[in-house]
């Protein structure tokens, strides 16, 4: 093909088998990632979405308790502010979409919103598939 003969190995024949892989579904199934399911389609993303362990207990996650102590709010609806903010950025293209949100800190006895700095990722799936994957900025 070009060049060195180096440059037409594949990765493998370069560096060897992978030790170990850890797919996107291990990651799902094993609760690192939460799959936003069917909510995200409804939010207009036509591909795959999961949030982040730390963005869903910091934005979505919400309990009986959290209604009692603070204020009356739902996981569903917190998801959805999450997915539809995402998705009116993501409209805009590109690899990595940063976008900021309000959500009532879950904890304490707080009721005002504050704003949360998020970003989505666009990359490949377990089977080379685009999946979007939210995370908190300085999570990888």
């Amino acid at each position: 093909m070009y060049g060195h003969p180096e440059m037409n190995k594949t990765m493998a024949e370069i560096f060897g088998e992978p030790m170990h892989t850890y797919t996107r579904a291990q990651a799902i199934a094993d609760g690192i990632l939460v799959d936003a399911g069917e909510l995200a389609k409804s939010a207009g993303f036509c591909i795959p979405v999961a949030l982040t362990r730390a963005v869903w207990e910091d934005c979505v996650a919400w309990s009986d308790a959290d209604n009692k102590r603070q204020l009356y709010q739902d996981e569903t609806g917190r998801l959805w502010d999450v997915l539809w903010m995402c998705s009116r950025l993501a409209r805009h293209g590109g690899q990595v979409v940063h976008f900021r949100i309000y959500r009532v800190p879950r904890g304490g006895r707080g009721i005002r919103p504050r704003r949360v700095a998020l970003k989505a990722i666009c990359g490949p799936g377990d089977q080379g598939e685009p999946v979007i994957t939210i995370l908190l900025p300085d999570e990888d």
